[in-house]
């Protein structure tokens, strides 16, 4: 079997290099081309030195240069977009990493799948380790009707809360059916309890030293129960990357969330 030829968005950024080295170690897939607003020469070395792909700022210009089966995207939402309407008028099925997007816009991209018959999956976190702690926070929010959740990020991060805490907050409440009761203080109005997403607060923490890190805090009268994911290095996407680079090719339509494809 061919491998699946992959052009990377961002890939001279911090989670694109991950995936750059992540595809060309899998035997599965092949990297064929590279974007980068930071591109500053026509080729990019390939990380086990086996050779070299063509990278540029401009999508258009390597889309006409490589036949590319998927393009992983992991920049920024305002770049995304563009990106991905580009990708998708060829044909190309997507897997986004990109945090950020609106509800508009993730509407959109279903729609990109539809109307060219490709595969698409979007996923606010592809560490297997966030994703089953959201599954189980789930499971969790049905029996207890108090939850917090603090999430700690670099310094740098572009958005806040995080994809992964709205994400979480909002399929706690689709799961118990209903939002998460609130403390009375909550009605004062109160700027240090965070923001409010289906009862739940969100605390953000940004500072330089962190990674990503989310703890979801569950309270009921005379007991706590905290469901904790920390990250080590950017390394943890990857085995979620390659899934869904695998699974995207075989699964036309919109796919959101990394849990879809792991049947969770």
């Amino acid at each position: 079997m061919a491998p699946i030829k992959v052009i990377v968005h961002g890939a001279l950024g911090k989670v694109g290099r991950e995936v750059v080295n992540a595809v060309c170690q899998e035997p599965e897939t092949k990297l064929v081309g590279a974007v980068d607003l930071k591109a500053s020469e026509g080729y990019l070395p390939l990380p086990d030195g086996s050779g070299k792909v063509p990278i540029s700022t401009d999508l258009k210009d390597i889309l006409s240069k490589c036949q590319a089966d998927v393009m992983v995207d992991f920049t920024i939402a305002k770049a995304t977009m563009p990106a991905a309407r580009t990708a998708a008028k060829k044909g190309i099925n997507l897997v986004i990493g990109t945090t950020g997007l609106t509800a508009e816009e993730l509407k959109e991209i279903e729609g990109l799948s539809k109307t060219n018959k490709i595969g698409i999956v979007v996923a606010p976190n592809f560490a297997l380790g966030a994703v089953l702690m959201m599954h189980l926070a789930r499971i969790a929010g049905k029996y207890m009707d108090y939850a917090e959740i603090i999430e700690l990020h670099h310094h740098l991060k572009a958005d806040a809360p995080s994809g992964t805490a709205l994400t979480t907050a909002r399929a706690m409440a689709q799961a118990r059916g209903k939002p998460f009761s609130r403390p009375p203080d909550r009605d004062k109005g109160f700027k240090s309890r965070g923001e409010e997403v289906e009862g739940v607060s969100i605390h953000s923490v940004r500072l330089p030293g962190l990674m990503a890190h989310q703890e979801v805090i569950l309270g009921a009268p005379g007991q706590t129960l905290s469901i904790r994911h920390d990250t080590i290095n950017r390394e943890c996407y990857m085995p979620g990357v390659m899934l869904a680079i695998k699974e995207v090719v075989k699964r036309p339509g919109f796919t959101y969330g990394l849990d879809v494809l792991l049947n969770l």
